[in-house]
């Protein structure tokens, strides 16, 4: 396999990660979370969502939390937005990025948006056009990419004409999310080396989960296609989705390591991220998801003998 010199990461935990779990978390946490997160280097840490608190009442502190964190120089300051009201919220508190969301199944748009599919990306290129107008970044997700549990398997032109209308729309940012983890290697690869090749401007990115254990290989396959960035959580934590067997995000000291393994620069110490995922784990009361996590690097596995 060939692999580019190097790649991107992108943080969800504080987002993603929190959005789904059972008990809320500070303000006070959150915020040491994301300059913990700061700290290590991350080109992208998506903070928060800009979503309604009825809806996600783990997120009803958004302002407050984009407020109060600590801004390195060199990371990009992430928050969701699923609607235009969203985009607006998000730029007033000064996210240096959005995200807008659509689904490729149109049975989990409406049970998780309670809206069609073309009112759902309706409402994403309306949220790209206020982001672009106010000097922004703006990336597209584009959930269930591959599968999905109401629909099954995905099918792979529905994807790319979601693709083709948001680059004609002059979305240049997009990723696409695993959002249960039983993607395949090969679909993987072949899916992201299809839309690499059609749109080779593209900024392209992949949202991992790893119910199927296939998420090293899956990111592989990937990152050979020619995608840019992977988004993942320390920890592993969150993610999960409304299914009996929902699982979490793969966990970001694993991919730190893959990477490091391959020869991949992200720009991030392996070692560092995996300490840190310890002390997250413990000062939150998360469990820790991850094989580096909890099984350490070869420095912590290497057996000393004397004489």
């Amino acid at each position: 396999m060939r692999f580019p010199a190097r790649s991107r990461i992108v943080e969800v935990a504080p987002r993603d990660g929190l959005q789904s779990l059972p008990r809320m978390l500070s303000t006070d946490d959150k915020v040491w979370l994301i300059d913990t997160l700061s700290d290590l280097g991350f080109h992208t840490i998506e903070v928060t969502g800009f979503v309604s608190p009825r809806a996600i009442p783990n997120l009803a502190d958004a302002d407050e939390v984009m407020a109060r964190i600590r801004r390195r120089p060199g990371t990009l300051y992430r928050g969701l937005a699923p609607n235009v009201r969203g985009a607006g919220r998000a730029l007033a508190a000064g996210c240096d990025e959005i995200v807008g969301l659509v689904t490729a199944s149109e049975s989990y748009t409406g049970r998780n948006q309670n809206m069609t599919l073309q009112a759902a990306f309706d409402q994403a290129l309306a949220s790209h056009r206020v982001v672009e107008a106010a000097g922004r970044q703006f990336v597209l997700a584009i959930g269930m990419a591959f599968f999905c549990p109401y629909e099954g398997a995905i099918p792979e032109e529905r994807v790319l004409q979601l693709v083709d209308r948001a680059w004609s729309a002059g979305v240049r940012s997009l990723y696409l999310a695993g959002s249960l983890g039983l993607e395949h290697p090969r679909e993987v690869g072949e899916r992201f080396g299809r839309i690499r090749d059609r749109w080779p401007g593209l900024d392209l990115g992949f949202h991992v989960h790893d119910l199927a254990g296939m998420a090293p290989a899956n990111i592989l396959c990937a990152l050979e296609a020619g995608v840019d960035w992977f988004e993942t959580a320390i920890c592993g934590i969150g993610g999960g989705v409304a299914t009996p067997s929902a699982t979490g995000n793969y966990p970001t000291e694993d991919l730190v390591r893959l990477f490091a393994d391959c020869g991949v620069d992200c720009g991030l110490d392996a070692r560092a991220v995996m300490l840190a995922s310890r002390q997250v784990a413990q000062r939150l009361g998360w469990p820790l998801n991850s094989a580096a996590g909890r099984f350490g690097d070869r420095l912590e596995n290497l057996v000393t003998r004397a004489g």
